[in-house]
Order: structure tokens, then C-alpha cells, then sequence
């Protein structure tokens, strides 16, 4: 499959220290970093989802939430992972989601449909962390308000799989709803 570097944008979801070896890590996390490296290399267009919760959120554990304490405000774990690296010439975006209330997809209450449509985006890309919460997420709600086809990078994601087996019950969901797994070298998964 060829990028056509104007017209498709490729959105990593969270792909936060927390995330890769923080409070909240997901098992081969670290491993995608090269993947996706060579992914940023092929768009032009490249929007970053990013937790960024207020302290005391109402996902964490103290607060009766489902989740350790992660991606606070101004804390290291919210940082994007540095082992992610833009080329020249790349026009990154940053979305934030979920201050105050839970949101696994980077399309609840934020302008990213607005971005994708300034940028002109045809086709949109998915990668990221976690296949079975935030990707997912991510995809559906893509293929609910995105007017173009949703892909998902099927060699950079991984699943927290809190029950076996939820990783890949989350990509069939996806694909059942319309979502291209797929891998650039052209196999289709």
C-alpha cells in the first residue's frame, strides 16, 4: 500500500511513558517503538493522542476507578515516549483527552475531526497503545465520524489483555465494524 504523504494522517494513540514503563505499561510496549518509528517516516501528517488526567481522576483506584495513577498532569508519565522520532518536514498535532472524566478516544470532546478535515485527510491510520481500551476506541469512533477509510497498524499495537484473550477480541470487533488491519509492506493481517 502506498502513503500518499498529503492526504493521510497517521494517529498514534497514547503512546505515553505510563503507558510503556510506567504505573500502567503494556506488555510489549517498548517493542513497537522502532515499528512505528518506521510509520512516522512514511507520513506527513501526524497527530499524537495523550492522556492527561487532573490529580484525583475518577479512573484511578482511590477514587473507586478501575486504574493506577497515570498520565497526571505534569508528570514524566504523561510524556509522550521520546524513543518516538519525527522526521523533517512533519507536521505533528497533539490531542488531549480525558482531564476530568474517562475518555479512551481522542474524538470525545476534542477538535480532532476538525484536524483531520484541515489537514485534508483522506485516509486515516491507526497505531498505538492499548488495542483493547484506547485503539479500540480510537478506530470505532473513527469510523463513526471519519469520512474515509480507517486502518489499523496491526504490527504497532498492543493489548493489556486484563482477561486473555481481549486484544483479539478487540481487533475482531473492529474489523467486524469496518476497520482495515493491515501492515504497510502490503499483508494484510
Amino acid at each position: 500500500m502506498k502513503i500518499d504523504r498529503e492526504t493521510d494522517a497517521l494517529l498514534i494513540v497514547d503512546f505515553q511513558n505510563d503507558f510503556v514503563t510506567g504505573s500502567l505499561a503494556v506488555d510489549g510496549a517498548e517493542e513497537l517503538v522502532p515499528v512505528i518509528n518506521k510509520y512516522v517516516e512514511k507520513f506527513k501528517n501526524i497527530i499524537l493522542s495523550r492522556d492527561r488526567h487532573k490529580p484525583g481522576h475518577p479512573s484511578f483506584v482511590a477514587q473507586g476507578g478501575p486504574w493506577p495513577d497515570h498520565c497526571v498532569d505534569g508528570t514524566a508519565g504523561m510524556s509522550i515516549h521520546s524513543g518516538i522520532v519525527y522526521p523533517d518536514g512533519v507536521q505533528v498535532a497533539l490531542v488531549d483527552k480525558g482531564w476530568d472524566e474517562e475518555a479512551y478516544s481522542p474524538f470525545e470532546k476534542t477538535n480532532l475531526s476538525d484536524m483531520l478535515k484541515d489537514i485534508g485527510a483522506r485516509r486515516l491510520f491507526i497505531c498505538g497503545l492499548a488495542t483493547d481500551y484506547c485503539v479500540k476506541a480510537t478506530a470505532l469512533d473513527a469510523r463513526k465520524g471519519f469520512n474515509g477509510p480507517v486502518y489499523l497498524l496491526t504490527d504497532a499495537i498492543a493489548a493489556v489483555n486484563i482477561n486473555p484473550g481481549d486484544g483479539n477480541n478487540a481487533l475482531k470487533e473492529m474489523t467486524d465494524k469496518g476497520v482495515i488491519a493491515t501492515l504497510l509492506g502490503g499483508n494484510k493481517v
